[in-house]
């Protein structure tokens, strides 16, 4: 089998590069939410204005919002409540993962999960970063709220190009013999979710920040400077939840390590943990 991998590497590279290429543009709403987060001169009401503008939009962040996984007692019913409540920069990471995700026809069966746990598994991570960073590194949630909900993107395009290539099999195969998805991942297409959802968004012309947190988001010290803090923590968070979006023992052993290793907050991602479980 590793042969055949080894073979047909590049040119699997080139067909993603190539469904990435064909995306359609992101729609008006997406753009209007980052212009109004990239002015530096943007309020609290020009956010509010723009959502409320989009019935459909609104609904899906009162639906994130009001989430189980943040611990809210009462229910949030008005998007400026969501937005005094989880601040510019995560509200905006909840507008883009409902806009993005609609940009896409979910499949996920090459890797084994459902299109609720695909869900899932993006809200776990977000929940769990902003639980663990909302103290003493809620200035970096900016970035790290919406590279949560998207950094796992590029699966549904990777699951795609598996389909196509009647790869299946081969897949399955891969995800059971390397030690991690990625590994898998690039041994069977060439490219792994990071890279892949980075080149999405770099195409998108999302911020240089985002795009190399994201990219680098398995290997922090490859980050630029000013970005390896945020992909350490998101590292972190992506082995914490793993790909059936089940924290367990194993996963937040793991995740200890890196902390460790990246001199992240201990205390804060314990609390963080309790948290949401």
């Amino acid at each position: 089998m590793t042969l055949y991998l080894k073979r047909s590497e590049i040119k699997m590279t080139e067909a993603i590069l190539k469904k990435i290429k064909q995306l359609p543009p992101l729609p008006e709403s997406a753009l209007k939410i980052e212009a109004i987060y990239q002015d530096p001169d943007s309020s609290f009401n020009d956010m509010v204005k723009v959502l409320e503008t989009d019935p459909l939009l609104t609904a899906d962040i009162l639906k994130a919002a009001n989430s189980p996984l943040y611990g809210f007692s009462r229910e949030i019913n008005a998007i400026s409540q969501a937005v005094g409540l989880f601040g510019m920069g995560t509200i905006r990471g909840f507008a883009l993962a409902s806009i993005v995700k609609k940009s896409f026809t979910l499949n996920l069966e090459p890797y084994g999960i459902t299109n609720e746990i695909f869900s899932n598994l993006s809200k776990k991570q977000h929940s769990l970063m902003t639980a663990w960073c909302l103290r003493k590194e809620n200035a970096l949630l900016g970035v790290l709220s919406p590279a949560a909900f998207l950094v796992e993107i590029g699966k549904v395009l990777i699951a795609q190009q598996v389909i196509s290539d009647n790869n299946q099999e081969i897949f399955k195969d891969a995800l059971s013999s390397y030690a991690t998805v990625e590994e898998a991942e690039r041994a069977v297409v060439g490219s792994d979710t990071p890279e892949v959802s980075a080149t999405i968004f770099a195409q998108w012309k999302f911020e240089d920040g985002l795009v190399n947190v994201i990219k680098n988001s398995n290997n922090p010290d490859n980050a630029k400077e000013k970005d390896k803090r945020a992909a350490a923590i998101l590292h972190v968070v992506r082995v914490a939840v793993p790909l059936n979006s089940k924290i367990t023992p194993e996963s937040v052993a793991k995740a200890k390590e890196l902390i460790a290793k990246y001199d992240l907050d201990l205390e804060s991602f314990e609390n963080a943990l309790e948290h949401i479980e």
